[in-house]
């Protein structure tokens, strides 16, 4: 009987010690990147907005170009989704929604996680002039992993992978847009 009594003990203090821990730990996250295009700013913004050019620049969009797509509204304006079904574990299955545009300035997107895992966060781009034909576009996103499974951001790198991904896409969006 002690012996049971220890036992539970112990599995109880090896539950307990990440519980406790992720009471510590800040489960949000932000991450951006950004990158210069040598093209007029309204130019690579009315190219950002349409949200079906990302198969030209988006890694994600770009891992499965056999994934199911659906789409409803007008591109480019408030309100339009895009939703996306793929077999590929990375890529998954989710949509996200033209949530504001500034014209020329910036659009932000609201994104739905469904598959692999269930989450939500928030994107935008961003273009500023640096001269006529010149644009720095910045490329952000932001989320929360909510308690207790904010712990795995002790074990994650989101920095260099998430932020590899959107460097990698703005690179793409460069090679687009300079062609």
């Amino acid at each position: 009987m002690k012996i049971f009594i220890r036992i539970l003990i112990i599995v109880g203090i090896v539950i307990a010690i990440p519980l406790i821990v992720a009471l510590f730990v800040n489960g949000e996250y932000n991450i951006k990147r950004e990158i210069t295009i040598n093209k007029p700013k309204q130019e690579v913004f009315n190219y950002i907005k349409m949200l079906g050019n990302q198969k030209h620049y988006s890694v994600w969009v770009m891992k499965d170009p056999n994934a199911q797509m659906e789409s409803a509204g007008t591109d480019g304006t408030v309100g339009y989704m895009s939703k996306w079904n793929s077999n590929i574990k990375d890529v998954g299955q989710g949509e996200q929604e033209i949530k504001m545009l500034k014209d020329g300035e910036r659009m932000e997107l609201a994104l739905h996680f469904i598959k692999p895992f269930e989450g939500h966060a928030t994107a935008f781009m961003q273009t500023d002039a640096l001269g006529e034909q010149q644009t720095k576009v910045t490329w952000g996103f932001y989320s929360k992993m909510p308690y207790p499974v904010n712990i795995m951001l002790l074990f994650m790198n989101l920095e260099d992978h998430l932020g590899k991904d959107l460097q990698d896409g703005l690179n793409n969006l460069k090679g687009v847009l300079e062609k």
